[in-house]
């Protein structure tokens, strides 16, 4: 009989959830696209919890074109009316109007740095943030890293883009390991950014 695993308790019983945790929480992305889908989800979490926009990832995929930013940039006022009619993404305009603009401005890094991912992840030089905590209660909800990074996007036009949104995003994909010491997947994530290095 095999050992139950265990886990970051934030991620509950819900599957989605926990598979979300096995398999994507704390993976180092430097994919663009993948960076772009997880910047307007974080955005669109906003006051809501993550379960919730988890499960409406699909709606969003198909609603903002597979998270191709070319295409999400060239979104127009039509389209916004479109996507504020769809129930099944948050239906906030000015979550919407802000995913477009965010967009044009990842666009316009893409264009200055050659990848989003090489704008990005140069606030952690390069290299994700073993952090070790160990409980949930010692998980900060914003750092120094995520403040700058933060105060970079907003001046380049990007919106929903406050500390604590961005350092949820730096957990998401990566820049920081914050699984906590006893989770089967903080070594296993350390691991995976050791490679890389």
């Amino acid at each position: 009989m095999s050992r139950a695993l265990t886990r970051c308790t934030w991620c509950g019983a819900d599957p989605l959830y926990v598979r979300y945790h096995d398999t994507e929480w704390g993976v180092p992305v430097h994919d663009d696209r993948r960076l772009f889908e997880f910047l307007i989800l974080e955005g669109a979490q906003a006051g809501l919890s993550w379960i919730t926009i988890l499960r409406k990832r699909e709606a969003y995929r198909e609603a903002f074109a597979g998270f191709d930013a070319a295409r999400v940039a060239r979104f127009n006022a039509r389209t916004v009316g479109k996507l504020l009619r769809n129930p099944g993404i948050v239906r906030n305009r000015l979550k919407v109007e802000s995913a477009v603009k965010n967009a044009r401005a990842f666009l316009s890094v893409q264009n200055e740095f050659g990848s989003f991912a090489a704008y990005q992840w140069r606030f952690v030089e390069g290299r994700p943030q073993q952090h070790r905590p160990r409980a949930i209660k010692n998980i900060p909800a914003r750092t120094d890293e995520s403040d700058a990074f933060s105060k970079d996007l907003k001046r380049r036009g990007f919106g929903f883009v406050g500390s604590t949104i961005i350092y949820a995003h730096m957990q998401a994909i990566g820049m920081v390991n914050d699984h906590v010491v006893g989770c089967f997947r903080q070594g296993e994530v350390a691991k995976m950014a050791a490679t890389r290095a």
